[in-house]
């Protein structure tokens, strides 16, 4: 049977903050398909605690937003995107309340009364706006039910992106065409034809055995820029969270660092406070640092885990501010409001990503990427805490803002040939992929984790090499199915991360090196990976 067409002014791979926020911000004149892997809602804006940094406080500034995100960012940061982007924060939020998302108040039976802003690590001012400890669940599901009141959002739910097409490869007309995408429930490759393509489908972290991110952050965008001939950035960079809980049944439920903005510290397990050790911050240092003092010291005690301890508030005050958090450990018989908190760090977010220039344009035209798929010079070589929502919402918008201005002038997508599976049969060996998904995510946590090595590195380039083989292979002999493309991706980008961080002969934010403990002046800038298949764009004269 044929695959169907389908055919969209715009295409936007992923439905969270980032997607979402560029969808509704897009002419409505415009037709435009927002394509999930899941539900609309599972991906990482849900699942985001803290907030979302900005400057809303008359005693805040821009320029400390700035040097405190250049700062964390640890030399790595394009100063004129953070500068940009801080700008916007503001006029970003007022959208958001627009929209109908609540934020929490300082009295919250008052709704005149001023937002609450906390502090998290790396801040030196209270700029994170929240809703309680689930501010990127309301931020979902207020974008999710705006989008479905719009006729002209076609949303696909349980649809999985295959891989991107583009016209002829090698000259100046190359551009993006669409994508091939795979219809789970009706286990069906469609072809979806748009002039304008974004990638907004989210990180990587599903590559390691321990993460905060839901199963859906298979690195599905890079991949695929990647293999389409985008170049990338900064892939050594993954930041992991210090403190996700730790416990048999808890599937990587992340506690947020807003905790600590509001006076937790950490312990060991005999009750030994040891952050003031490591940094002057202590317990509001940023992400890197926080994440490598617990790693050094489980390691140090062989322990399993340390300890989150906010059970000086009191109980009134967490039950208010962190009600997820607490409903969420009662479930698992620990009451923060009397008990400590076991945690462990665990990867959280993807620094780098598919490199796009200012208006959030990849290296082909017509494609754009934004969110956590993108690399836009922000974070450099940390993350800070909650400028990643505000990374989503600024990014959408200067899309939205460029697409409008460029779509008038795209010609519109002709003949696309339809995906061919005529050679191809149903495999009856799927432990292949299953086997192969736990390889890789072991040999990454245990290689290109927190600390890492050149002995490390290489030991896991072998056997990503080895995957990647196995893994062709059996993509080229059987149909695609969902377990099988996630797989395929998630080789791809780790390969991407473990070729980057042997690149990087230093130790710099979230790439540490046992083998080059310091920062190295001549490696300031950023690590750039380039396709094969790579050809700059020629502009026409």
């Amino acid at each position: 049977m044929p695959s169907s067409r389908f055919n969209h002014d715009v295409l936007i791979i992923g439905s969270g903050a980032a997607g979402l926020s560029l969808a509704l911000r897009l002419d409505q004149k415009l037709r435009i398909a927002v394509i999930a892997k899941r539900e609309l809602e599972e991906g990482n804006t849900f699942y985001a605690q803290g907030g979302i940094s900005a400057v809303l406080d008359e005693e805040d500034s821009i320029e400390s937003h700035v040097r405190d995100t250049l700062v964390a960012g640890a030399g790595l940061c394009e100063e004129s995107v953070v500068r940009d982007t801080v700008k916007r924060g503001p006029e970003n939020i007022q959208w958001l309340l627009d929209n109908g998302v609540r934020f929490t108040r300082e009295d919250e039976q008052d709704p005149r009364s001023e937002f609450h802003l906390t502090r998290e690590g790396g801040h030196s001012h209270r700029r994170v706006i929240h809703s309680a400890d689930s501010t990127g669940q309301e931020v979902e599901l207020t974008l999710v039910s705006q989008a479905k009141k719009r006729d002209n959002i076609d949303l696909f739910e349980d649809h999985i992106a295959i891989d991107l097409i583009t016209s002829s490869r090698g000259s100046k007309a190359k551009r993006i065409l669409g994508c091939y995408i795979l219809d789970v429930g009706n286990d069906r490759v469609e072809t979806y034809a748009a002039p304008v393509v974004v990638l907004a489908s989210g990180g990587a972290n599903k590559a390691y055995l321990y993460t905060s991110n839901p199963d859906v952050t298979t690195g599905d965008g890079i991949a695929m820029a990647w293999r389409a001939g985008c170049r990338v950035a900064n892939m050594e960079f993954i930041q992991f969270h210090p403190t996700c809980l730790f416990h048999p049944h808890a599937k990587s439920f992340l506690i947020t660092e807003a905790l600590r903005g509001e006076g937790a510290t950490l312990h060991l397990p005999n009750g030994e406070r040891f952050m003031p050790a490591f940094d002057e911050r202590a317990e509001l240092a940023p992400r890197d640092v926080v994440a490598r003092a617990i790693d050094h010291e489980m390691k140090r005690l062989g322990a399993d885990c340390v300890y989150l301890d906010i059970t000086h508030k009191p109980a009134s005050f967490i039950r208010e501010h962190f009600p997820t958090i607490h409903e969420r450990c009662l479930e698992f018989g620990i009451d923060i409001t009397r008990e400590r908190i076991p945690v462990v760090p665990a990867a959280h977010y993807t620094c780098g990503g598919v490199i796009t220039d200012k208006a959030a344009h990849t290296d082909i035209p017509g494609l754009y990427a934004i969110g956590e798929t993108a690399y836009t010079g922000l974070h450099g070589a940390n993350r800070m805490a909650s400028n990643s929502l505000l990374e989503c919402l600024v990014f959408g918008q200067i899309a939205a803002q460029n697409i409008e201005k460029q779509i008038a002038d795209i010609e519109p997508v002709g003949e696309i040939k339809p995906w061919d599976e005529s050679r191809v049969s149903d495999s009856d060996e799927r432990v292949v992929v299953s086997h192969n998904w736990d390889e890789l995510r072991r040999f990454m946590w245990d290689y290109v984790g927190i600390v890492r090595s050149n002995k490390r590195l290489e030991r896991a380039k072998r056997r990503a090499n080895l995957l990647r083989h196995e893994i062709d292979e059996y993509y080229s002999n059987f149909r695609v199915n969902n377990d099988l493309l996630e797989l395929r991706n998630l080789v791809e980008v780790s390969d991407l991360i473990i070729r980057s961080a042997q690149l990087r002969k230093e130790s710099r934010g979230l790439h540490y090196t046992i083998d080059f403990p310091n920062k190295d002046k001549q490696q300031k800038k950023p690590t750039v990976l380039i396709p094969n298949n790579y050809y700059p764009v020629v502009e026409e004269e």
